[in-house]
């Protein structure tokens, strides 16, 4: 057994590798993340920038993961107060809306019943003389006006903060350096990589495939072959306007299809998405499309006519949905562990919010693959940070 390089080796440097990186850590065991490309450079650097339960998960009856998310979120406010702040939601409705006021205000009290009811759960319905000092929204039609808070982060500052707190632990990082091909036999896995020193080779007891969209590319690297889930790839665009950032984070349905989109401040600026568009291209040459610009300028200019929509940055992630029929919105949201073969678990999708969680979960389907080790810490109480140099 000590012949083992390591207990468990990660695939893919999002925040879905680097939490179980760390959680991996923290429970004693010998870690090694490899990343091809940078940590966070795809998806987890392309997401709404949001740590929130999920209100609009409410209308498909996804209870369990709105209330793990809004768990996520109270624990993720306290052990990264710097990385992680609150923020005011406004959702605006209108007599055409297709959520009545009486449907806003149910799911806003269920939401809060969800989140423990606590401080941060509470809403506000608007008076229709407050309705004016909302950052120059749209009000004609206007019907009613509520508030609520979630919470708001830069996504690649603390995918790269758990990574550090997972180095802290004793965690290895190899990066830039991409997966060959991996051997099981034994119940040990053979692993060969290549960085910038050329080909390697290494052993272990486990291996977690954390690549998101690349996951089935990285299943078929892996022999024997085992099974792979069937998955939509799915972009989701973001723009930056020029415009000034509003006071709070405004949640509006697109007129054109209802779809929910949010308006954003980020960096002094107006950040616009999402969307939600099959992906069939190269998941190294992800681009928002022209018309998904075209759809984000048109709802903010619904919303906001009098500013302007010069587009400073546009940029676009892949997410991973199971495959089923209808409507992209109404695929369920949280992530699902395939264990294909002893030792290998594949993650597939999965929200920013909920990485730890997910994590957790992760070690508790590996340990009887792993030898025993001494627990180090507990990842809900860990302070997350960035190192200051």
């Amino acid at each position: 057994m000590n012949s083992v390089d390591y207990d468990i080796v990660i695939i893919g440097g999002g925040i879905q590798g680097v939490g179980v990186a760390q959680a991996a850590a923290a429970a004693g065991y010998r870690v090694l993340l490899l990343e091809k490309q940078a940590i966070a450079s795809a998806t987890s650097s392309r997401s709404s920038k949001l740590i929130h339960g999920g209100l609009r998960y409410l209308e498909t009856a996804q209870f369990g993961l709105v209330r793990k998310a809004l768990r996520e979120r109270a624990i993720l406010l306290h052990i990264a107060p710097d990385l992680v702040r609150p923020i005011v939601f406004h959702i605006p409705v209108y007599k055409n809306s297709s959520r009545k006021s009486w449907q806003i205000r149910l799911g806003l009290s269920l939401y809060a019943l969800l989140g423990g009811l606590t401080p941060l759960t509470r809403f506000k319905h608007f008076s229709r003389a407050e309705y004016l000092l909302c950052d120059g929204l749209q009000t004609d039609e206007l019907s009613a006006l509520y508030r609520y808070w979630d919470a708001q982060t830069d996504d690649v500052a603390l995918t790269r903060a758990v990574m550090h707190s997972a180095l802290e632990l004793g965690a290895k990082l190899r990066c830039p350096a991409e997966v060959i091909s991996a051997c099981h036999a034994d119940n040990i896995y053979q692993l060969r990589y290549r960085d910038k020193n050329g080909e390697k080779q290494l052993s272990c007891h486990a291996v977690v495939n954390a690549s998101g969209p690349w996951v089935n590319a990285v299943l078929k690297k892996i022999a024997p072959q085992s099974s792979r889930l069937a998955v939509d790839l799915v972009q989701g665009a973001h723009v930056l306007l020029d415009a000034p950032a509003p006071s709070a984070i405004y949640y509006v349905e697109a007129p054109t299809d209802k779809r929910a989109v949010l308006i954003m401040p980020w960096q002094g600026k107006t950040l616009v998405g999402t969307t939600e568009t099959r992906f069939q291209g190269q998941l190294d040459m992800i681009r928002p499309t022209e018309e998904e610009i075209r759809y984000l300028q048109a709802v903010y200019r619904y919303y906001f006519p009098h500013r302007g929509t010069n587009i400073i940055d546009a940029f676009a992630g892949v997410r991973v949905l199971p495959k089923a029929e209808g409507r992209f919105s109404n695929r369920p949201r949280d992530t699902l562990l395939h264990m294909s073969s002893p030792g290998l678990l594949s993650l597939y999708g999965g929200k920013l919010t909920g990485y730890r969680a997910t994590a957790e979960q992760v070690i508790s389907h590996l340990r009887s693959c792993l030898p025993k080790r001494k627990a180090k810490a507990n990842t809900a109480k860990l302070k997350l940070y960035l190192p200051s140099d």
